[in-house]
């Protein structure tokens, strides 16, 4: 079985930056593309940003030149730094992985809040 746990959530002012972490753990023998998505209340989950198994990156459009994602592969961590934040980057973000243990499969992690004051 795998795991992902993301941390890093928390209220802020907006303008004011977050660092989120994912971590995997488990049976893994290894992990293609992590990426992080976004749910706010009323909206459906949307992709913010994804990173594949070496450095190739996407990112949403809303949050280009802000959100940098990256990843530790020798600690199975994905990463997501969000600078100048603005109140509509307001969402639950989860982790998503697509995981190799003994077959190839996607997880979720549970979420972390995100709260951005005006």
């Amino acid at each position: 079985q795998v795991q992902l746990v993301e941390s890093g959530g928390g209220l802020v002012q907006a303008g004011g930056s977050l660092r989120l972490s994912c971590a995997a753990s488990g049976s893994i023998v290894s992990i293609n593309r992590m990426g992080w998505y976004r749910q706010a209340p009323g909206k459906q989950r949307e992709l913010v940003a994804s990173i594949g198994s070496g450095t190739s990156t996407n990112y949403a459009d809303s949050v280009k030149g802000r959100f940098t994602i990256s990843r530790d592969n020798a600690k199975n961590t994905a990463y997501l730094q969000l600078n100048n934040l603005k109140p509509e980057d307001t969402a639950v973000y989860y982790c998503n992985a697509d995981v190799f243990t003994y077959y190839l499969r996607q997880y979720w992690g549970q979420g972390t809040q995100v709260t951005v004051s005006s």
